[in-house]
């Protein structure tokens, strides 16, 4: 097969025009230099992620070496024995939230509650969100003296108003 002078040319032609073209997509190797930076960068990622996650399963690990596990319901009393405060969700009318705000108040045992004084009865009833005279009402005095006595008021005592 001979190739005449003007197959020749454009055969040239055509061959220049493709490496124009594979030279202005290929962009010098943009692409791969940017793939292969952002690939880096995800590597990096996925290390420092992992390294934060082993520091804090670490960092759990030591905290639960040094507390014991606490078993369902134990929790309050655990609690009421490491910090002095006694579970004063056990007097009728108290709440878990409304313990936890009467600790945040400062008032973390029941001669504490005991004590109370018409004042001060006040400002925890507008505080926790009560209506006047709900303390009186519920007799939360009297609940308090009878469990640090350690009494627990029944509910009979509850309905004839005796602690």
């Amino acid at each position: 097969m001979i190739f005449t002078p003007n197959e020749i040319a454009l055969l040239l032609v055509a061959l220049l025009a493709g490496l124009v073209l594979g030279l202005m997509m290929s962009g010098r190797g943009k692409y791969k230099r940017l793939w292969r930076e952002e690939q880096s960068a995800h590597h990096h990622a996925i290390r420092d992620r992992d390294a934060r996650l082993k520091a804090a399963n670490e960092r759990i690990g030591e905290l639960e070496r040094q507390s014991a596990p606490i078993a369902p319901g134990t929790a309050t009393a655990v609690a009421g024995g490491v910090h002095g405060r006694d579970d004063l969700s056990r007097i009728n009318g108290i709440s878990q939230t409304q313990e936890i705000a009467l600790n945040e108040a400062g008032y973390h045992r029941y001669g504490q509650i005991a004590a109370l004084n018409g004042e001060q009865e006040a400002t925890l009833e507008a505080r926790l969100g009560l209506k006047p005279g709900t303390i009186a009402h519920e007799d939360w005095r009297g609940q308090a003296s009878a469990l640090e006595r350690g009494e627990k008021p029944g509910l009979l005592s509850r309905l004839t108003g005796q602690a």
